[in-house]
Parts: structure tokens; sequence; C-alpha cells
């Protein structure tokens, strides 16, 4: 047997995807070898692995509009301009604070000892033996569907699923102007832009591998200008993807600060980008579920006010 699979399943000391988060080492005999050696009767074998870092910031008890939660798992719909971690100088109102927060209070509902009791003193003390399981990330200004992990094992299970592009996610977009083709792909490779670190572009040279589908499902033509709404699956994970091949594509997302371009008819409007939905397979599931919400309110707004416009031309 490997040695790593001895660890996981005899030893039960962590998932074989959880070993390469955590830096797994294994020491046979005295001397470090390969997670795949094979062990032999009477070899002598030592671990060694690095803890997760334990959050520098409080749970807080934010509101959240919830769409699935059980003992592995939370979903849920992200409210648009909600800060999914705490990062550059934020430590405070984001979806981790969060999630922090509900672990507690599931600690002492089902009286988990210390989990429980920290509940009421809120320290960052408190929440050291919990981590939030954020997998994956959205945009401030993107609301919609995301998921985290109440534990380190789903954590792994989860993770592995979108490294691995298991995962389907479909977004809801409104953008500039209409297609060429009503439905159709883009594939190129993105990078940090030189001129400006905060923002990526469209690369000709080796950056990260891109890849969106989109479809158009409804484009409205008013006042010398068009909009259309969306439908954008994501091949890939890349920071601000969706935002970036938009712009790429000639008709960035209506409302995006970064990509897009100032609109007569929408001046000041926020992001109109929405995560619809997510399909992924859960712990000790044999098959995928698929979470989905309806247009925010946001976009229900716009379409209204296109089709008032469309309709007195």
């Amino acid at each position: 047997m490997r040695v790593d699979r001895y660890a996981a399943e005899n030893l039960a000391l962590m998932s074989r995807s959880q070993m390469k988060m955590r830096c797994f080492k294994v020491f046979c005999n005295g001397r470090e070898v390969r997670l795949s050696r094979l062990i032999r009767a009477g070899d002598r074998l030592e671990f060694s692995w690095t803890e997760s870092e334990s959050p520098a910031f409080l749970p807080e008890d934010l509101p959240l509009d919830i769409l699935y939660e059980d003992e592995n798992v939370l979903v849920i719909n992200k409210a648009q301009g909600m800060i999914v971690h705490p990062g550059a100088g934020v430590f405070g109102g984001t979806l981790a604070n969060a999630v922090l927060f509900r672990q507690l209070k599931r600690g002492e509902m089902y009286g988990c000892g210390a989990l429980g009791g920290a509940l009421g003193g809120a320290q960052a003390g408190a929440a050291e033996a919990l981590r939030p399981g954020i997998v994956h990330r959205l945009d401030k200004d993107t609301s919609g569907v995301i998921i985290a992990a109440y534990d380190e094992r789903t954590l792994a299970f989860l993770a592995e699923q979108f490294k691995a592009r298991k995962v389907k996610k479909c977004y809801a977009a409104i953008v500039q102007g209409i297609p060429k083709d009503k439905e159709g792909s883009i594939e190129t490779f993105i990078s940090r832009d030189s001129r400006n670190r905060k923002i990526f572009t469209v690369s000709d040279t080796p950056g990260k591998h891109a890849f969106t589908w989109y479809k158009a499902i409804r484009s409205w033509a008013v006042k010398g200008t068009a909009y259309t709404l969306l439908l954008i699956r994501p091949g890939t994970g890349r920071t601000h993807q969706i935002r970036v091949h938009m712009r790429f594509l000639g008709h960035p997302v209506l409302g995006d600060p970064l990509y897009g371009t100032d609109d007569s008819l929408f001046q000041g409007l926020s992001l109109m980008l929405h995560s619809k939905s997510l399909t992924i397979r859960l712990p000790d599931a044999d098959e995928e579920v698929r979470f989905s919400t309806p247009l925010p309110v946001r976009f229900r707004g716009v379409i209204r006010r296109l089709e008032q416009m469309q309709n007195q031309n």
C-alpha cells in the first residue's frame, strides 16, 4: 500500500487532498520519502504537516440569504457589495466572518463544548478551532450563488472538483451592445495588465488559459444604443474572467467600473453580473445537485426600464 493511502485510510490522519494543502511529509526509517512510496512490514513511519492558518478576524452575525445548509456546507445567495474574504485592510463585514459565526452557532446548537461557549465572547481566540471554508470567490460587486465548507474534509472535497473543472457555473449578465453571434465562445490567455496591476487583460504572451461560453437571451435597441441579457458559463475560473472576456468581445458588462465604458442611459449603475447557478457534488452524495437563484432586483429594474423605452420607440 502507498504510504499516503495508508495514512489516509488506515490511520485516518486526513484525506489525500488535504495532504497537498497541508504540506504533508513522510519519513520512513528516518529518511524523507515520497507519498507514493510503498510501505513494507517493519517500516517505521513518521508524519509531519502544517496546521491551517487561524483566521485573524472575528465571527460576525451578518444577514445571509441561505439557499441550503447541512452539517458540511453552506450555500448562499451573496448580496452585491459583500466582500467574500478579508484582505487589503478589510477584516470585517465579509462572507468569511459570517461563515465563522454560523460555525460557532452550530456548535452551540449541538452542544459542541468550547465552540458553543465561545459564541458569547465573540473573541478571535474563539474562532481558532474554526476556519471559514471559502471554496471559491465572487467579486465584491458580483452577486449570487457561492458555496462554503464547514470542515476541512468537505473543503478539500469541494476544492478538488473546482480544480478538476467538474463544477458547472452559470452567470447572468447585461452587457452593452448586441453580440454578432447569438451564441459563441471565447478562448484566450489572461494575465495582469502591465500598466495597471489591479486589472487583467487578454494576452498574446502565455498567461493563464481561459474559456468562456455565452448565449444571448434577450436584446434591446433603445435611443441609438443596445443591450443584451446573456447567460455565461465559464469553463475556467480566472480572476475577472467574465468581465475581461466580455470587454474583449466588445460588449463589456453594464456598470463595470474596471472594464466597462460610460453609459448615458445608466449612469452610476452597479455591476450587472450575477452568479445564477452552481452545480456540484456534495460529500457522501451520489449525484450532483444544482443550486440556483432568480435574477436580482437590480436586473429586473434595468430590464423593465429597457422594455419600457423600447416600447416607446
